[in-house]
């Protein structure tokens, strides 16, 4: 049985563990179309030619800004027994009142078996009594099993930065980040 509970610490290694990367063969392309009285900007769902493999790396300063959080009311663990096999990393905003999940994994072999809905809908249950207003996550374009992950716990696309890794992140085989926002 799976428990979810906050963490008392930050393990790097447990967490890099679970938080590896991602596996997919779709790719949410984004189009940014500027022209004097019209600004849009549209993704379209295409299949990618074969399976891409994208691996999440973390340098020294992020993960000692993880462990700063922990322990906090929102940073939780999905625990199987004793291991470690999921964790949402997030923090109250009180500036826009919204709670910014800096981090959701489940470990691959976990994942599938409602892991993540339940870590989501726990911190959901922590954020609106403590009047905060929204739930706010980062992806990627590419991140398609993220995206619709996201979408069926209830968050919906509320932007798009086509310049938030790099400033040629719109060049074919690069990465777009893509904000998602769940209303509480």
């Amino acid at each position: 049985m799976i428990a979810i509970r906050p963490l008392a610490s930050f393990d790097p290694s447990s967490f890099q563990a679970i938080a590896s990367g991602y596996r997919t063969q779709e790719v949410f392309r984004v189009c940014h179309f500027e022209e004097r009285e019209r600004i849009s900007f549209n993704l379209t769902l295409e299949t990618l030619p074969e399976s891409g493999v994208f691996q999440f790396s973390y340098d020294a300063g992020e993960l000692a800004r993880y462990a700063t959080l922990v322990p906090d009311t929102y940073c939780l663990g999905a625990y199987d027994d004793a291991l470690l096999v999921g964790v949402a990393l997030a923090e109250a905003q009180a500036w826009n009142r919204t709670l910014q999940v800096w981090e959701f994994h489940v470990a691959e072999a976990y994942r599938g078996q409602g892991i993540g809905r339940r870590l989501m809908e726990r911190l959901a249950g922590l954020a609106a009594p403590a009047g905060l207003r929204a739930l706010i996550c980062e992806t990627q374009n590419t991140n398609v099993p993220a995206i619709r992950f996201y979408r069926a716990v209830g968050f919906r696309l509320e932007g798009v930065d086509i310049s938030y890794y790099s400033n040629e992140d719109m060049m074919p085989g690069r990465t777009v980040a893509v904000f998602m926002k769940r209303r509480l």
